[in-house]
């Protein structure tokens, strides 16, 4: 998860001052949208473990710890309370969609682009044979 914007509203997610439904607007316009930025061109394998846990990490930092009845004493939320307190789909099932729809898009836009024929696997043209040319690259910033 984008680290920077997560710490920039840690606080806020946190504070007692705010209602849970504004703590989970906020995590809805500030932190997905960073987080999911290009997400329909990923390739899932082990990041979706990562996304998960730390969408857990800030549901977890929004509903806050919780007394358990039986010892009455504080506890962390499990997944299976988390998924019920937070309606919405998790952050995996959203990519998903996303990159459906990305597809669905791509297939859409004819056969002579070159999205196209990379998604479908049919790209044209050769490579060169042997390593690659070295080439300078410039860092600019």
């Amino acid at each position: 998860m984008s680290d920077a914007c997560y710490h920039s509203v840690q606080n806020r997610l946190s504070s007692r001052l705010l209602s849970k439904n504004l703590k989970i607007k906020v995590y809805r316009t500030i932190i997905l949208p960073v987080v999911l930025y290009g997400c329909e061109t990923w390739s899932l394998t082990l990041q979706e473990e990562k996304l998960r846990v730390s969408e857990n990490m800030v549901l977890r930092r929004i509903f806050g710890p919780r007394r358990d009845e039986v010892t009455v004493e504080w506890r962390r939320l499990h997944n299976e309370e988390l998924n019920d307190l937070y309606c919405s789909p998790n952050i995996v099932r959203v990519i998903r969609s996303r990159r459906m729809r990305w597809a669905g898009d791509v297939a859409r836009m004819g056969e002579e682009t070159g999205v196209y024929r990379v998604l479908v696997g049919k790209p044209e043209g050769r490579r060169p044979l042997g390593r690659p040319r070295r080439r300078w690259v410039i860092i600019l910033g």
